[in-house]
């Protein structure tokens, strides 16, 4: 739960999980990256990284939050709610 204490933590542990698992550059990574457009990820990209996301935080996230996420920070802000409501 360390890793996810704080917003910069997540953020850190996402670009981790980019970098190692989708091949994402990490020099295009940044909070207002569009997980679409700028790190090319797709909608299978997308349930994986949610998979991901559960699996490390033991919470089940909802996909409907993950249907308005667009951006790095999006994610960011989702996964610190998850985390601490």
């Amino acid at each position: 739960m360390a890793k996810f204490d704080t917003k910069d933590h997540i953020y850190q542990e996402l670009v981790t999980i980019l970098v190692d698992d989708f091949e994402v550059d990490g020099d295009d990574i940044t909070l207002d990256a569009n997980l679409y457009t700028d790190l090319d990820l797709d909608s299978i990209d997308t349930v994986d990284l949610v998979i991901k996301l559960q699996e490390m935080t033991g919470k089940s996230v909802n996909p409907d939050t993950f249907k308005a996420v667009r951006t790095m920070q999006h994610v960011v802000d989702a996964v610190y709610d998850l985390v601490h409501n």
